[in-house]
């Protein structure tokens, strides 16, 4: 039997970088709430926040599985989009395209307002993002995306091999694309921020997880390990454990991806790695690697990937290495600080599962891999749906997940996909 929650064998990196912080209690005992959030990630943030300043009266409750920052929201490589993914809106749709990225960077801004109050200093900047490619398959991909950014009238610039290199240290690639519509993050620092900016009168509940779902006398509630939350209205802001609770089965799927932090590199390699000191590269072909440099000298590499169950720490160390030495290889021989692996929700057609699913169940899942941006988005709109809000027709703007086949099809479907494609994009890997 699948968890229902994340239980990760590894510690996320990120947070690891942060000085240690107190968890809220976690739930005990039998409560009663007007909403209960399941996730306090991006989206089940934007929710709770959003439903508190709606409904000021309302008992708001979120519960997380884990600990701010350590969660599936801190794992991320930290990138914060600005723009719909290029999967999301079509060039040959132009005003579709502008909607969609016109409700993102709202939502972005949101982040940004919050983080600009917190207390401390966080690492977020709007530093753009790199595209780039090494053989056919790649740059045919390179060249999709262009045609995304002329269709939606974004800025970018052209780089060819000698340029990539000398701003980022690698002659790996032969072409890539610069993007200004990207914020760079510390994702774990920036969960802490937003957390920080729920009102008082919003419960968190750390290191509880959702152990169950079910509909009682007109009630949902959820069982956990020490206790049970009964609410009329229920939101699932988990991702890609939504559909472990019972809820979007043939639509979601869950894949994890990999990520390798490197040490503090020293200033003789950071000297060898060109003249942009903080920035990101995310791959043209799906299966390839994501690339940072972070603003305090590491670099890390996101990449491998596995269906339905986190891969061991000693299949995963070569090789992430490997991956990183063939782009650097000034830096061969140095190891990683720290590695780790998070879930992604994954559909089909790349569209989310939104919306009510059941008298007073709402869902807001499958980020596909976007879900810091697009997620805060969807949580918001969510408790707007909830409370009988005006909202966008999120299923005509974003699309609606399709149908997957059952198991274990999926699983053997999935993993024919991926070594096909893994194959005809091995230059990208």
């Amino acid at each position: 039997m699948s968890k229902t929650y994340p239980d990760y064998q590894l510690a996320c990196g990120w947070n690891a970088l942060l000085p240690a912080r107190q968890a809220q209690p976690g739930l005990h005992g039998k409560q009663q709430a007007d909403v209960v959030i399941i996730g306090a990630g991006w989206t089940g943030l934007a929710c709770a926040r959003r439903w508190q300043t709606l409904a000021p009266d309302a008992r708001v409750v979120v519960i997380d599985a884990s600990e701010i920052g350590e969660g599936n929201p801190g794992r991320n490589s930290g990138f914060l989009l600005d723009v719909a993914l290029a999967e999301d809106a079509d060039p040959a749709n132009i005003s579709r395209m502008h909607e969609c990225n016109r409700l993102i960077q709202e939502a972005m801004q949101s982040i940004v307002a919050d983080v600009q109050v917190y207390a401390q200093s966080v690492d977020l900047e709007r530093a753009g993002t790199y595209r780039a490619a090494v053989g056919p398959v790649g740059l045919k991909s390179l060249h999709n995306y262009k045609a995304f950014l002329d269709g939606a009238g974004l800025p970018y610039r052209q780089l060819d091999r000698a340029a990539l290199n000398l701003e980022l240290g690698t002659d790996f690639y032969q072409a890539g694309l610069y993007s200004p519509h990207c914020y760079l993050a510390q994702p774990a620092e920036v969960m802490r921020a937003l957390v920080a900016r729920l009102p008082g009168s919003v419960q968190l509940y750390e290191n509880t997880p959702a152990l169950g779902i079910k509909r009682v006398a007109g009630k949902w509630q959820v069982n956990t390990r020490d206790g049970s939350l009964h609410s009329p209205r229920l939101v699932l802001a988990n991702n890609a454990f939504t559909r472990d609770l019972g809820v979007a089965r043939s639509r979601l799927a869950t894949v994890y991806t990999y990520a390798g932090l490197t040490g503090r590199l020293d200033e003789k390699v950071l000297d060898s790695l060109g003249s942009n000191h903080n920035w990101g590269l995310l791959p043209t072909h799906r299966m390839g690697s994501t690339l940072r440099r972070t603003a305090d000298g590491r670099l890390l590499i996101r990449s491998l990937h596995d269906y339905a169950n986190e891969r061991s720490l000693d299949r995963l160390n070569h090789a992430l290495q490997d991956r990183l030495w063939r782009r650097f290889p000034q830096i061969k021989g140095t190891g990683f600080e720290h590695i780790w692996g998070g879930a992604v929700g994954i559909t089909y057609n790349g569209a989310p599962v939104w919306g009510e699913v059941e008298p007073g169940l709402f869902v807001a899942s499958g980020c596909n891999g976007g879900g810091t941006v697009k997620g805060t988005l969807l949580g918001g709109l969510l408790a707007d749906l909830a409370l009988g809000e005006v909202v966008p027709d999120i299923a005509s703007l974003f699309g609606t997940a399709s149908w997957m086949p059952p198991e274990p099809l999926r699983g053997i479907g999935f993993r024919a996909i991926s070594q096909m494609e893994s194959w005809q994009g091995r230059q990208e890997l």
